[in-house]
């Protein structure tokens, strides 16, 4: 199992030990701070908004267009942004940072 760190927009940094499935349920079922996932995980609300710390870009990889579209809507958003239910876990990502976008 993966093991992921959520930093929150306060600077706490959270780890967590993550089952299957995406990075959005790690977060719910860890009471992640400011990832509240209104939709459930899929894709329509933006809630669930993170920035990928920049050494996990490439792995991770870049957002779809309907997520582009989502968070074309985030005055928040930069490059390094992605939705949380959009990145499924596996172990390839064990190690992950992100940090929770702030509401804008």
């Amino acid at each position: 199992m993966p093991k992921v760190t959520f930093i929150t927009p306060d600077g706490s940094p959270n780890e967590v030990e993550a089952g299957p499935g995406s990075l959005m349920e790690a977060a719910v079922a860890h009471n992640i701070e400011g990832i509240d996932a209104d939709c459930g995980g899929v894709c329509s609300c933006g809630t669930c908004h993170v920035h990928l710390d920049p050494a996990w870009l490439d792995r991770v990889g870049p957002a779809g267009p309907h997520e582009r579209d989502l968070l074309d809507f985030n005055d928040a958003a930069d490059a390094s942004s992605r939705l949380s239910c959009q990145i499924e876990l596996n172990d390839a990502l064990d190690g992950l940072v992100v940090r929770v976008g702030r509401r804008p």
